[in-house]
């Protein structure tokens, strides 16, 4: 019993994962470990749970069904096992949360490494990514993204104050080009565009005033699916860059970059941390809550 359930999670892990790489770093095991132990499970079910291919694995409909029978079941047990931890002295665990870099930098780490300082046996994993993850699927505790982007049926508490967008450019480049007095003359500047990460199309600068609406396609020679390299080339004078105004404000105040059109940018929710409402919060995460809880604004 104890061997089916370990081929049993080996199954789950890959199918998951996508790749006996990632699963086998996962849990710690070696590749061909991984594979013999699902291989043996396909065997004692006759019947193939995974299509294998040089590039990727995916569950066949036999593997689909499966994952969906059993996968929750590995998460509900891995809850209760993190539940544990209440009986002990102080909670311990791994709370894995996806956010971007600034919020990592700026919000995050600092008000979280007094926790870690106090509960050493409290681990925090941090994957950085700008798309929209689906933390349930992706098996991670919480993610954090403004406020207005957070789906409805999570729960979401501000770890921050609300922010505005900046338009910013280097006072060179608004040396040789005038500086924009309303959006729509966005048209005939350089500017630095971003990617975004889930849908892939390039992000539409949106603004408003006094209840007007208005979106402006801007068109430019550089495009970054991050934000930091958008300031770097800001900096440098190649263009004009829409980035929230807390990256930036260092720079706006020592005079390396200008601001422009701030009255068409009104103030937005900002960095939320956001979790799905139907989990229980493990000891460790619920310490979590509590400290971006405690130095969120009221």
């Amino acid at each position: 019993m104890r061997r089916n359930l370990n081929d049993l999670l080996a199954f789950v892990t890959v199918a998951r994962e996508g790749s006996f790489t990632r699963a086998a770093a996962l849990l710690g095991v070696t590749q061909s470990a991984l594979s013999q132990a699902v291989r043996g499970l396909e065997e004692r079910l006759r019947i193939r749970l995974l299509t294998r291919t040089t590039r990727s694995v995916a569950p066949t409909p036999a593997g689909e069904r499966l994952m969906q029978a059993i996968g929750h079941r590995f998460d509900e047990i891995e809850a209760e096992l993190d539940a544990l931890t209440e009986l002990r002295d102080k909670p311990a665990g791994t709370v894995r949360i996806t956010c971007g870099d600034f919020v990592l930098h700026s919000v995050l780490l600092p008000k979280l490494a007094p926790l870690l300082r106090e509960y050493p046996d409290v681990s925090l994993e941090f994957d950085v990514n700008y798309g929209l993850r689906d933390i349930v699927a992706d098996r991670f505790d919480a993610g954090v993204r403004f406020g207005s982007i957070v789906d409805k049926d999570m729960i979401a508490i501000p770890i921050g104050p609300p922010l505005r967008l900046a338009v910013v450019a280097s006072p060179d480049y608004f040396a040789a080009h005038p500086a924009p007095k309303k959006p729509q003359e966005l048209t005939a500047h350089n500017c630095i565009n971003q990617r975004m990460p889930t849908s892939g199309g390039l992000y539409v600068w949106d603004f408003e005033r006094r209840g007007r609406k208005l979106n402006v396609r801007v068109d430019g020679q550089l495009v970054f699916n991050t934000t930091q390299p958008q300031v770097d080339a800001a900096l440098a004078g190649l263009g004009i860059a829409l980035l929230p105004e807390d990256e930036v404000m260092p720079h706006i105040d020592s005079g390396r970059l200008v601001r422009v059109l701030q009255d068409w940018c009104p103030p937005f929710a900002g960095y939320h941390l956001y979790y799905p409402s139907r989990r229980q919060p493990s000891p460790a995460f619920a310490l979590v809550l509590e400290a971006l809880r405690v130095t969120a604004p009221r």
